[in-house]
Formats: C-alpha cells, structure tokens, sequence
C-alpha cells in the first residue's frame, strides 16, 4: 500500500503555511491564496551507528577568524550600460545574482538581452534562458534591438535540470533567466510560479553562480499592486534587487536597486524607450525641466539619488472648490507629506488652504521621497494659492517642521553646482546651508532662509 503524501495549505503571496484550508491568510491577511502543496520527504543527514555524516572540510572552508579573512577588491566587469553599471555600484560581480522586477511592457527582457549582447561583443560568453518564448521570437526581439552577437547563446527551457545541463555545456560568465516564475524543479510537487517552486528554484540557481562563478540575472514578476510576485524569501536569497518604474506606455523608465550587497541602494538609473530598446539617459536634469518659465504653482527643486543630483519640475494647483471636504490629490510625492505641509502653511503662515483642493505633482513622473523637497512643495503651493509668480530661474530645496522653521539638508553644494550647470541664477535654501556656503558658492545668488514665511517672500518677492 502506498505511504499517503503529506500536503499543506501555502500563501502564493507570502509564503505562510498552514496544515488546512483557510479563506485568509494569517500572515499578509491577503483571501484565497492558500495552494494545496505536496511536503517533500524529509531525509535524514544521519546512519544508525555511524554517530551521524562526517564531511572533510578544507583549510578554504574552515572557520577562521575574521582579521584574517583576506581582503580584496571584487572583480567586476561592465554591462554596457551606464546607467545599469550605475545602479549596480559599478558593474557586474562574477558569482553574484540580480533580481530584475517590473510591471509587464516595462522593458526588463529588452534591457537584459541589450545587456547580454554587449556583454558578448565584449569577449565573455552569455547565455540567455527564456521560459516565456522561443528562441525564434527572442532572435526577432534581438533583430530589432541590435542585439545579436556570436557568444551569445539562447536556449528555451524551463526545467532546471535541463539548465543546469546547458550550463556545464556553455560555461558562461552570464547568465539570464527569463522568467524565475517559470522554471521549475522536477522534484517539487507543484505548479511553475508556485510558492515552493519560485523559492527552490532560486536557491538552486543561487548554488550554480556562487560555485561557478557566474553572474546570474534573473527577472521576476510583479503583482497588481506593484509587489514581487512570490514569497518574500527571494529578495533575501538575491544580492541585489532592481525594480522597474513607469508606465509601459511611457517615454521614460526608472531603474531603482531598493536591495545591493555590493554598493549604495540610493542610485538611480534612467532610460529612454525607443525603437532600438531602452536607451541611457546620461543628462536627467534637463529631461525633467520644461521650457516654460514663470507660471504661478511651478517651482525646481534639486533633488539627489545615491551620488546623482536631478532638478525636477514640481507643480502644484490650489483652487477653491465648494465641495467639502476638498480633495487632496499627488502624483509621484506622498500624499501624507502633502497634507502634513499644508498644516503648517495654514497654521504657521495663516494660508487659508480649508476650503481648497490640493493637487501636486512631478513634471515626468519621477518619485521623490527626500525630505528636502518639502519646502519647494510649499513654495509652489503657495505660489497657486496667491497666484503669484516665483523669481525666475530659481530653485529651492529644504526640510520643513511642524514648527515651520527650515531645517538644513545634506549634499546642498552638490545640488547648488547642478542648478549652476543648468543656468540657474537664484537659490532659496536653510539658513544653515547658507551659512556654511555663502562664502564659497560663486556665480550665483543665494537666500538663506529660516523660517517658511522668510522662504515664501525670498522666492516670490514683491515687484
């Protein structure tokens, strides 16, 4: 008689397991995600009378203490992207895996095969595995990207063994998975994209770049709600995690690393979709500034990514609205600061914004998150509200409290000498910063600030 299987109950979202069905989940609260999974068999590490497995270690894989670990600077070697290298910290490190994440259209596969292509005519070997499409449609993709180079291999699989196989075959010094949800290992008793799938199947190409010193990229899925699609688990067994932004039929794309063993996680790449694939962006700032100047609820703000300064166009539109209670509405900035800073307008400036609806957002789409765009928020709108001009070609950049002083911010030089780059004459900053860079800034004019109603005068001076 044959032994009944074990099964349990596993979230598709998170990962919880439990012995039975249920409706909700109990560890991400998310309904109808528990799959029925068959538990593969335990085997024990142990012989009976052996005193268990005794394994030969060498003098490489012995502990030993940590002064003595050697040091030395990781190899790299370039992607052909500058703005990839960027993200990544420099480039690419033999051995290590990459999670590349985005909604569908984005341009993950696009950039990975462009990538791959200049990896290959670089001299390294490539091998491109795709689960989701033929060989024939990536050799098209490849046609009309410019992509296609002799060491660069493709191959359509899905079972892991077989790709372990076409590993051994090919040595590569990269490699591509296209996509992690569709591989599968024989063993697991389950559907591709599963739970345990999804994580085995990761561990396993984790074991491959670490022993063979291979660089793996290995794209992910996304959810509905713009999460990792799969268990949580797998940001943690990566090295470094990229996520995609923008709309798929956008112009533009943001490459974020939000996780990176190897270098900062504040570094941003952009790009440009066009005919040919994703193409660098090397000069951001002038993509996110508009030719048009002195409208009333526009203001530049400087903002830096990782050791990346970018000027970004911030409007904002306050009108008077009958309805109560009057929307609040922000496109690319937390609404939560939003409605933070128009309290302190209201009560520090006494700007009677009650009855008004609120709409801000960033020309171009681009997220900002820093707390030194919270007085250009303000300025701009202010500058709706009165329906007053701000002094042309002006930035302004600092934090704000709940007290409405201006608090100082990090990097002001590095964001001044961008603004200078740009042609811009005026700068309306903490008074702090000014204090510390009025005697070294030259070629344009700054405006130290302490409060936010000496901020609102200084950027929008009477004539």
């Amino acid at each position: 008689m044959a032994k009944k299987k074990k099964t349990v109950f596993v979230c598709q979202d998170c990962g919880y397991e439990v012995p039975k069905w249920l409706g909700k989940c109990p560890g991400c609260g998310a309904w109808n995600t528990m799959v029925e999974e068959v538990v593969a068999p335990e085997t024990g590490s142990g012989s009976s009378g052996s005193g268990g497995l005794r394994l030969g270690l060498s003098d490489a894989q012995k502990p030993q203490p940590i002064g003595e670990v050697a040091i030395e600077d990781l190899p790299r070697f370039a992607t052909g992207s500058e703005e990839l290298d960027r993200v990544l910290g420099g480039g690419v490190i033999p051995g290590s895996m990459v999670l590349i994440v985005g909604d569908p259209g984005v341009g993950k596969s696009s950039l990975t095969l462009r990538v791959c292509a200049d990896v290959a005519r670089a001299g390294r070997s490539v091998l491109y595995v795709t689960g989701e499409e033929s060989t024939r449609q990536v050799r098209m993709r490849g046609d009309r990207l410019q992509a296609i180079a002799d060491k660069l291999y493709v191959v359509s699989e899905t079972n892991i063994e077989t790709i372990e196989a076409h590993i051994e075959n090919t040595k590569p010094d990269l490699l591509v998975i296209d996509s992690i949800q569709t591989v599968f290992k024989p063993e697991v008793q389950s559907a591709p994209g599963s739970v345990s799938q999804v994580r085995e199947c990761a561990v396993d190409i984790l074991r491959i770049a670490k022993g063979k010193g291979i660089a793996a990229f290995v794209i992910g899925h996304v959810t509905k709600e713009g999460n990792l699609a799969g268990p949580r688990v797998l940001e943690h067994i990566v090295d470094t995690v990229l996520y995609f932004e923008g709309e798929r039929n956008a112009e533009y794309r943001v490459l974020r690393a939000v996780k990176n063993r190897f270098g900062s996680t504040n570094e941003l790449g952009l790009f440009e979709m066009r005919d040919i694939g994703l193409v660098d962006v090397p000069d951001a700032s002038k993509l996110f500034l508009s030719d048009r100047e002195g409208d009333s609820g526009t203001v530049i703000i400087p903002t830096v990514e990782g050791t990346r300064p970018l000027l970004v166009e911030l409007q904002a539109l306050v009108a008077p609205t009958p309805y109560v209670p009057p929307r609040r509405t922000a496109d690319s900035v937390d609404i939560k600061r939003i409605q933070l800073l128009l309290a302190v307008l209201e009560k520090r400036v006494h700007l009677q914004v009650g009855g008004c609806d609120v709409y801000v957002k960033v020309a171009g789409g681009i997220k900002i998150d820093e707390p030194a765009a919270d007085l250009g928020i303000c300025v701009a709108m202010a500058s709706s509200f009165a329906n007053r001009q701000i002094r042309p070609k002006t930035i302004v950049f600092g934090e704000v409290g709940l007290s409405g002083e201006v608090r100082a911010v990090g990097q002001a030089d590095v964001r001044i000498n961008e603004a200078k780059r740009l042609g811009f004459e005026h700068v309306v900053l903490p008074m702090k910063n000014y204090r510390q860079l009025s005697g070294e800034t030259r070629g344009i004019k700054l405006y130290g600030a302490e409060t936010i109603g000496d901020a609102l005068k200084l950027a929008m001076p009477r004539s």
